[in-house]
């Protein structure tokens, strides 16, 4: 996707190792366009995996690290050093991580939600600005076509005011106890001390929240929020609904769920204005529906002619070959390995690196989180305005 050939970035991974599903998206993502290669790592938290791990995917074994600090404190050194650290990592790991490559040099690309914490993620956000580096956040939503082509739509005026925003992602991946039947990534997700305060709704509903904001460039103003746990035993919410207003007076209704049987992956967004009202669906990626007031209903395809700069930078195929999940991973990664040559190169970065979810994405989300749990918590005082949103 770049014009002129450049050297790819060498990516160093933290965590992702043997049986960590999201490891093996970033890799791939990462390798889509060319621009980064994986060069090194700390995979596991038991060395002798990490080691056998790495081996498996060809990195030279005196780059493959026994944990995160070994890694910085072996690439920071080196002449062909790795340009940025992934986390792929539990959520409570995310900030010493970070902060230690931050304060390192190098650039960060970190899962959601960006901490555990809100003082972590308003700490990490300061230590981003003041040392200059560079920190995407996989919000991996962001990344597909026709939801920027939403954004453009918004941006141009094409629904005028919006009045009503609603949001859901529903799984049932957790409907029953999987965490007490050996599922580990189920397990740390409903743990506290590993996960932070929310449970789908720091999981899933963080995905939502930023889809939402990042196609109507609505400010939140505060929320209320009923969460529940429908598992027996569960420490952390597995459903949540969220009523949202906006600056502007716009509403919003958010939905997050890891018990709603018979859904996959849902996430689906519709926006209703003034004068038009658009949704998009995750499970059909390449259609967007666009109803006028008073006219039909029409659907805008992905491909096609007439689309915005933006779409169009992160279209990959002709109309007709689908593109989906891998694909928008993939742009972000794109669109960090822009923004961090741009950077480096004193230029404005090209189309596929703006309007990247970055560390202030990230820490509107921890924000987000926090307020929903006190706003559930806290029943005398059920509106609450997300601190730092």
């Amino acid at each position: 996707m770049s014009e002129t050939y450049q050297r790819p970035l060498r990516l160093g991974m933290v965590g992702g190792g043997e049986g960590a599903y999201i490891g093996n998206i970033h890799r791939i993502a990462a390798r889509m366009d060319g621009a980064w290669v994986l060069t090194a790592g700390a995979f596991d938290v038991s060395p002798a995996r990490g080691h056998a791990f790495a081996a498996g995917l060809g990195i030279d074994p005196a780059r493959s690290y026994d944990d995160f600090a070994a890694l910085i404190a072996g690439e920071r050194g080196r002449a062909d050093a790795i340009d940025a650290v992934a986390i792929c990592t539990p959520n409570f790991t995310h900030f010493p991580i970070a902060k230690a490559a931050l304060e390192a040099g190098f650039d960060v690309i970190c899962e959601k939600p960006l901490t555990a914490t809100l003082d972590e993620a308003v700490e990490l956000e300061r230590l981003v600005r003041a040392s200059g580096r560079f920190m995407g956040v996989t919000y991996t939503y962001s990344g597909y076509p026709m939801v920027h082509e939403a954004r453009a739509r918004v941006a141009d005026g094409a629904l005028g005011r919006i009045r009503t925003v609603q949001v859901e992602y529903p799984l049932e991946w957790m409907a029953t106890p999987i965490e007490r039947a050996g599922n580990a990534q189920a397990a740390w997700r409903t743990d506290p001390k590993r996960n932070g305060r929310g449970g789908s709704v720091g999981d899933i509903g963080t995905h939502a929240y930023h889809l939402a904001g990042f196609v109507t460039g609505l400010k939140l103003e505060a929320l209320t929020a009923d969460l529940a746990t429908f598992v027996e035993g569960r420490a952390l919410d597995d459903n949540a609904h969220v009523l949202l207003r906006y600056e502007g007076g716009a509403r919003g209704l958010l939905w997050s769920s890891q018990v709603a049987l018979g859904s996959s992956n849902g996430i689906r967004l519709r926006v209703f204005g003034e004068k038009a009202s658009l949704a998009w669906f995750q499970e059909q990626p390449n259609e967007l529906l666009l109803a006028p007031l008073g006219g039909e209903t029409r659907v805008v395809k992905r491909g096609t002619d007439g689309l915005s700069a933006a779409a169009k930078a992160r279209t990959r195929t002709p109309p007709g070959h689908p593109e989906g999940y891998l694909e928008a991973f993939a742009n972000l990664y794109a669109g960090f390995a822009e923004a961090i040559r741009a950077r480096r190169q004193g230029r404005e970065a090209g189309e596929i690196g703006r309007n990247i979810p970055t560390a202030g994405d990230g820490l509107k989300g921890v924000a987000f989180v926090e307020a929903v749990v006190d706003s559930h918590e806290a029943a005398d005082q059920p509106w609450l305005k997300p601190v730092a949103v």
